[in-house]
């Protein structure tokens, strides 16, 4: 973080006192990680109340500690603790601002986010968040980490509902957004996937410079409407001034394809796993070229080769010493990156290799939640899965479908828990089995992953 006085941060943030000192390290939102000069922010949540550990912070070394009511001698009190947070970032970070890449979309906006950290990075300094911290706590808590070295700053800007994006952005406004996709995540917070569309679009009404858009979205193409910015448009249409050409996928599941620019052609083999990802590196290439970051198209193909899985939990692929492949997608889960990641699986597969599905629910898609599991279950039929575990009442419609699409009774199997799917997989996996684990992150299926792991040695 950039150096402040505690005076400076009371200002900033609408305080009339501060206790005397530097802010010299991190704005922390866990007192277990409050180091020597970090401010501690004493947020109230659903299972805490920070003001609880404001005490242990300042023990800890807090240069001081943010809070609404009175709790210790390091006190800068306000009327509210989140606001108080969101103004300091605003303060902090629009003081000669990075060049600032803001990233949504219905799904990969986090591994999209880690390839553009991966490859600004070989331009400058650049902040990015680790894992998900794109709402109203974990951006403005991110962008409070920028230094006055950043030179560059990839965010990722979430929603569940009309506003929220357009929130954030008066937080950290971006000057390039990117718009990856519309899809049904979070269908039944928002109504409508027209709720959606207008929701992501509140990212290109606010970037400053370029609008990087999806050409083969229709939703997301429709959104070029709501800037008067250069717009740069990347897919597989052939109106996409960044196109992938020539794309094929290994059997390690890793996609390779040529890289089409105004600059020139390069090619890029992706060291992240699925055909998805071709979409999202090429929003990395159509932001960084696009917007002059270089123009080198053959320098930036060599980074998003070089670029490789960062966030835990997303297509992370480890091999047991038997030959079990184990691909945990456990991160989260909605229709469009269920189908992904089973075709992914299903070249992972490439016919000779036994493929499970252990799937779990989709949280959050309203009405159609059913018919959406369902479809999940049809597309694990259609690819032909070898094995499809389905775990929890809630996902059952998975099973049906892919029994009604022809999966044969018993090779589908559903299990109450997490504990009867490890118990299922223990007594049935094989050497060269490749296994995928996905649903949505209040299930934790990363937990399973683990479990299979260890079982080759249990």
């Amino acid at each position: 973080m950039i150096r402040m006085s505690l005076a400076d941060v009371a200002g900033a943030v609408g305080a009339s006192r501060s206790p005397e000192g530097v802010l010299t390290g991190e704005v922390r939102i866990d007192s277990r990680q409050v180091r020597s000069g970090d401010l501690f922010v004493a947020l109230r949540g659903e299972h805490g109340d920070g003001h609880d550990f404001a005490a242990a912070a300042v023990d800890a070394g807090a240069a001081a500690v943010l809070v609404d009511r009175p709790t210790t001698a390091r006190d800068i009190v306000v009327p509210d603790v989140l606001e108080a947070l969101q103004s300091l970032a605003r303060q902090v970070f629009s003081v000669d601002q990075p060049l600032t890449f803001g990233i949504t979309g219905s799904s990969g906006k986090t591994s999209t986010k880690d390839l553009f950290a991966q490859v600004l990075s070989a331009f400058g300094p650049t902040l990015a968040p680790v894992g998900s911290f794109n709402n109203e706590i974990g951006l403005p808590v991110t962008a409070t980490q920028r230094t006055s070295d950043t030179a560059y700053a990839a965010l990722e800007y979430s929603a569940r509902g009309v506003g929220h994006i357009a929130f954030l952005c008066e937080i950290v406004r971006p000057h390039v957004g990117v718009v990856l996709n519309v899809g049904s995540a979070h269908l039944g917070e928002f109504g409508s996937v027209s709720n959606i569309a207008l929701a992501k679009g509140e990212l290109v009404a606010a970037a400053t410079s370029l609008v990087v858009l999806n050409a083969d979205d229709p939703l997301v193409a429709a959104m070029s409407s709501r800037t008067s910015h250069r717009v740069s448009w990347f897919g597989t249409a052939p109106n996409a001034d960044y196109r992938a050409a020539v794309i094929s996928v290994g059997d390690d599941g890793r996609a390779s394809f040529v890289l089409e620019t105004p600059h020139g052609s390069a090619p890029v083999r992706l060291q992240v796993r699925g055909e998805h990802q071709v979409s999202n590196a090429l929003a990395v290439a159509a932001a960084v070229l696009g917007e002059g970051v270089t123009t080198d198209v053959a320098q930036v193909a060599e980074l998003l080769t070089a670029a490789g899985p960062v966030s835990r939990w997303r297509m992370e692929v480890t091999e047991r010493t038997d030959g079990v492949t184990v691909v945990n997608d456990a991160y989260n889960a909605n229709p469009d990156s269920m189908l992904a990641a089973l075709r992914t699986l299903a070249v992972m597969g490439g016919g000779s290799r036994r493929t499970w599905a252990v799937l779990g629910p989709m949280a959050e898609l309203g009405p159609d939640g059913d018919e959406a599991h369902r479809e999940v279950g049809r597309c694990a039929a259609r690819l032909a899965v070898s094995r499809l575990v389905v775990i929890g009442s809630g996902a059952a419609g998975i099973h049906a479908g892919a029994v009604s699409q022809g999966l044969p009774a018993e090779a589908a199997a559903r299990v109450d828990d997490i504990d009867g799917a490890a118990a299922l997989l223990r007594a049935e996996l094989e050497p060269g089995d490749v296994v995928l684990v996905k649903a949505s992150r209040s299930v934790g299926l990363e937990r399973l992953a683990d479990a299979i792991l260890s079982g080759a040695d249990s």
